[in-house]
């Protein structure tokens, strides 16, 4: 979606998903990553937790796809 708060729900859903596994596995060290994200959301994604964004197209501009 162009609509980057159509994805705040999936994001907040990833993030409640990292936090019981981290609690079920105490010894993965806590999950400290979250990667999720890209160019169209990454603030979004960021506000609700990411560690790691996906933002080719903002740097590269878009390219074509066969």
């Amino acid at each position: 979606s162009d609509d980057p708060e159509q994805s705040r729900p999936f994001f907040r859903a990833l993030k409640k998903l990292r936090d019981d596994v981290a609690r079920q596995l105490p010894g993965c060290g806590g999950l400290p990553e979250l990667s999720m994200g890209m160019s169209a959301d990454f603030e979004a994604a960021i506000e609700e937790g990411a560690t790691l964004v996906r933002v080719g197209t903002l740097l590269f501009g878009e390219r074509p796809y066969i």
